[in-house]
């Protein structure tokens, strides 16, 4: 094993790392005074990595990790963890899959185990594949449903057209039937080396025990080389699906940083200045004064190699027009009147929202595991408030400017939407005097 870092910080919270010869990645933070921890492996994996014949399979496998192995039964699974009282889930986004726990200190070498087991030894029985594949339908099914799920997909596919980051996570209804064992132990071959993987953990966790265990557990297993990904390419363009519904659901979004670009800070910031809470220009102008939607709100998103800031409001079909075109004012005229107030409180509000989450082992996790993935370190808390006060107000409205007159725009619309404004239109307002 080797150890590459051991840090602790002021409130007695201790971080290691340590990398096993095969390239897992193991890190944990002990938080003294908890008897409960969250541990979890993170797999650099997910729906960009799918070829387009695979889209919607890293899902599946997700699905799938749950439904059985060589030494548990689905339902095991599930007993053992919540025979101690713990909570066992996972997730599929973009660029990683997750698989984590939260349970009592003594119940840890339990969860990983088990975490362990049903990453490495999935039976993926026919008929489990069977049952899951109806599950998923079942989802996909619901979130088209879902009005305000749905149309951020669209404009996902919108922004980054024909290329892998642009597809659904769950895939389209066809190939999801399609899917067999082989294809899912084809893509655990190819993108769940040890090297992709990251062992995280938070709360009361013994560093070295975790580590004896995942030696035991994955030392093992053989590195691989996984594929690269596709170069993200931001396209823009537009869609509108008309349908009778309640609501009217808009969705601006406009090319921004990567999580690598210091600019993604400017993002984050001026995201919340627009859209970022009831004090936000996006809310007290449209909704408070105006009354033109119930909801709006902005943010910032960011891959490994593009990014996008999101503009979303639920109105209705007769308003939706007059909510993209003073949307769009109100990005102008925020271009130019930032104030020192609003950066110092969406200053306030992301320091704030970054340290009451720390509280939680849950979140550490999280943030580890992340952090690990796109840094290969874990910066500490410092440098990150750093990067955050560098933004001064001189940036902060270059930022704004560029997003309201220059960035590429990609629209969304659904609903009783035949009267909205299109993309030419929103175009011709952002290059208006």
């Amino acid at each position: 094993m080797n150890v590459e870092l051991t840090r602790t910080s002021s409130n007695g919270v201790s971080q290691k790392i340590h990398t096993l010869s095969n390239g897992f990645r193991i890190i944990t933070e002990h938080m003294p005074g908890l008897e409960s921890a969250t541990l979890g492996i993170w797999v650099n994996a997910g729906g960009r990595n799918e070829r387009e014949s695979e889209n919607g399979i890293a899902h599946f496998l997700e699905h799938m990790a749950f439904k059985g192995t060589d030494r548990r039964s689905a339902l095991d699974i599930a007993e053992e963890i919540e025979d101690v009282g713990g909570y066992l889930n996972a997730y599929t986004s973009r660029e990683m899959t997750a698989y984590y726990a939260r349970v009592l200190e003594n119940d840890v070498p339990l969860a990983l185990d088990v975490i362990a087991d049903i990453l490495q030894n999935p039976t993926f029985d026919p008929a489990e594949i069977e049952i899951e594949r109806g599950v998923i339908l079942q989802e996909i099914g619901q979130a088209l449903d879902t009005p305000d799920d749905v149309i951020f997909d669209w404009l996902q596919e919108c922004a980054y057209p024909n290329q892998p980051l642009g597809r659904t996570i769950l895939g389209p209804g066809e190939k999801v039937s399609a899917f067999q064992k082989a294809d899912l132990q084809s893509f655990i071959s190819t993108h769940y080396g040890p090297e992709n993987m990251i062992l995280a953990a938070a709360g009361a966790v013994d560093h070295d025990k975790l580590v004896a265990q995942a030696e035991t557990l994955f030392a093992t297993r053989l590195a691989g080389k996984s594929p690269a990904l596709v170069a993200a390419s931001y396209q823009g363009g537009e869609v509108r699906v008309e349908k009778d519904l309640e609501q009217a659901h808009f969705a601006l979004a406009f090319e921004s940083p990567s999580y690598t670009d210091d600019a993604i800070w400017a993002a984050q910031l001026y995201s919340g200045v627009l859209g970022g809470g009831m004090s936000s220009r996006l809310f007290q102008e449209l909704r408070e004064k105006r009354g033109l939607c119930y909801t709006i709100y902005a943010q910032a998103g960011a891959f490994a190699d593009s990014g996008m800031t999101t503009i979303y409001a639920g109105t209705s079909g007769d308003q939706v027009a007059d909510l993209a075109l003073v949307t769009i004012d109100e990005m102008k005229r925020a271009a130019d009147t930032i104030t020192q107030a609003e950066l110092d409180r969406a200053r306030a509000q992301m320091k704030a929202g970054m340290l009451m989450g720390l509280e939680s082992p849950s979140n550490r996790t999280e943030r580890l595991a992340r952090m690990m993935s796109i840094w290969g370190r874990v910066p500490p808390v410092s440098e990150v408030v750093e990067k955050i006060d560098s933004v001064d107000l001189q940036k902060l409205r270059a930022f704004g400017a560029d997003m309201a007159s220059n960035a590429t725009a990609t629209l969304a619309q659904y609903g009783p939407v035949s009267g909205a404004v299109n993309l030419d239109a929103i175009t011709a307002r952002r290059k208006a005097g």
